[in-house]
């Protein structure tokens, strides 16, 4: 038993699956989420996103539009689905991410981050050996990268919602900081874009646990249009 600063004792394995969320939800998780903008500089290209009030806003946008609509309802599935080891339920969540990604920027995006997943967790060796072996044995060619983070997910102890918020704020992190590079914006104006989408992230969360299969979806034409045009775009700071 670990003691907290109020005086409350709390179990080590609930420090121990925090940690393991927030490893996760590192920028500095070896995946190359840093390299995607996911359609945010063809945004600021075409002249859309050029502020730091068009910036915070097309990605709050984005979180509730995009991300709790698809990959966080997705992973809200794929958590439970890993630890019950129903690799058809897993399958079959990998299998929609891969058919529902509007361009091949997107779908390149997902299938790397999957694939760098699985060599982060074959490179720890023992440490994450079992997240390895689960990846290996559901046969998914290529893992797509919310469900191989559902699978780190799921080992941890931590509940699908602090898993899912772990992963919302990794994503705004990396996504803040794609805006401070193309619009170009100073570091204090990403810290106030980070808070407006942290203050965001817990209603996104309770969206994307709420979804049904039927109802998950992800359907942005502009976003579409947006990262096609990126595709060909003259000056690219990031892959997608």
């Amino acid at each position: 038993m670990t003691t907290a600063d109020a005086g409350h004792p709390v179990p080590e394995r609930s420090a121990a699956s925090l940690l393991q969320i927030l490893w996760l939800a590192s920028p500095a998780l070896p995946v190359g989420g840093f390299s995607y903008s996911e359609g945010l500089e063809a945004a600021v290209d075409a002249g859309l996103v050029h502020d730091e009030a068009s910036a915070a806003a097309w990605l709050t946008d984005q979180l509730h539009l995009g991300l709790a609509r698809s990959d966080l309802a997705v992973a809200a599935q794929a958590i439970p689905a890993w630890r019950k080891q129903d690799l058809p339920r897993v399958r079959a969540l990998n299998h929609w991410v891969l058919q529902t990604r509007e361009t091949l920027e997107f779908r390149l995006q997902t299938e790397q981050m999957g694939r760098s997943l699985l060599e982060w967790a074959r490179q720890l060796g023992e440490l994450g050996a079992g997240v390895f072996e689960q990846l290996q044995a559901a046969d998914l060619n290529p893992p797509t990268y919310p469900v191989a983070c559902a699978c780190a997910a799921a080992s941890a102890q931590a509940s699908v919602r602090d898993s899912l918020v772990g992963y919302a704020f990794g994503w705004a992190e990396n996504l803040v900081q794609a805006a401070i590079k193309s619009v170009p914006l100073g570091q204090s104006s990403g810290q106030r874009m980070l808070a407006r989408l942290a203050q965001q992230v817990p209603d996104a969360v309770d969206h994307a646990m709420a979804l049904s299969d039927d109802a998950r979806q992800a359907f942005s034409p502009m976003l579409a249009i947006l990262s096609a045009r990126h595709e060909t775009q003259y000056s690219r700071l990031f892959r997608s």
